[in-house]
């Protein structure tokens, strides 16, 4: 038996990078999974073709992340795709991992960016989990990704580490929040992973030194380094862990 077996998860931003390989990840310890995507449907789907290949269930839906409109557009499809497949409108874990970073400095960042940064990046987590916590099982999980700038300082990106740190606050008092309801509430802090985002400038000599050179552990982040730390947490070996920030940076700065 699978440690997510008979478990359903949301998982936003969950077509390609860190959100690829959490969907990934808890489908094969058994959890059906909703793999949410913003734009590419493409990317979505051969997520859901990958977990079905290997044994498992999963669903692809889009929805634009950057509204309460789009929060409720998201929560509707999921909500008639789970009772399509299950009977059942309830569910186990919410993974809020869709966001958008930017490329602006501190001088340069614009009002428009800053608003849609904020949009993203924490209204839509904020709305999200409003919004299904009456679907939301007792016992259940919900995990936060945030980054690991909110320990480091980058201040030449300095809107988008405001959003993470955010994250954080929300971490911390949601699950002072559902606690009563056995619900545990996590945020994990990233450092620099290998995704397509990364890859332009990840990719190049340069690039490899600097990443390597952050880490204690001489080495580039995997999606996966971050996706197991997400199935720990939403399995109830993490029962006892709740209002934490997971340091998963592989010892950047130090």
């Amino acid at each position: 038996m699978k440690r997510l077996d008979g478990k359903i998860a949301l998982v936003t931003g969950g077509s390609r990078g860190i959100g690829k390989g959490i969907a990934l990840r808890l489908a094969a310890d058994g959890a059906l999974v909703a793999v949410h995507y913003g734009s590419n449907r493409e990317a979505a789907e051969s997520v859901v073709r990958t977990i079905e290949a290997q044994g498992g269930q999963a669903v692809a839906i889009g929805a634009k992340l950057d509204s309460l409109a789009g929060v409720e557009q998201l929560l509707h499809a999921f909500r008639e795709e789970l009772v399509r497949m299950t009977g059942d409108r309830r569910f186990d874990i919410i993974v809020n991992n869709a966001g958008i970073g930017t490329s602006q400095t501190f001088e340069d960042t614009t009002e428009q960016s800053f608003d849609e940064l904020f949009a993203v990046n924490v209204k839509a987590p904020f709305f999200l989990v409003q919004q299904a916590l009456p679907l939301l099982r007792s016992e259940g999980r919900i995990i936060n990704i945030s980054s690991g700038v909110t320990r480091i300082a980058f201040p030449h990106i300095m809107a988008y580490n405001l959003t993470k740190g955010a994250i954080n606050t929300f971490t911390l008092h949601l699950a002072q929040l559902l606690g009563p309801r056995g619900i545990t509430v996590n945020a994990v802090l990233p450092g620099i992973v290998d995704t397509d985002v990364n890859a332009p400038w990840l990719h190049t000599p340069e690039g490899q030194k600097m990443a390597t050179g952050m880490s204690a552990l001489g080495r580039v982040g995997q999606p996966s380094d971050i996706a197991d730390v997400v199935a720990f947490l939403s399995s109830d070996d993490s029962r006892w862990v709740t209002g934490q920030m997971i340091d998963a940076t592989g010892g950047s700065h130090l």
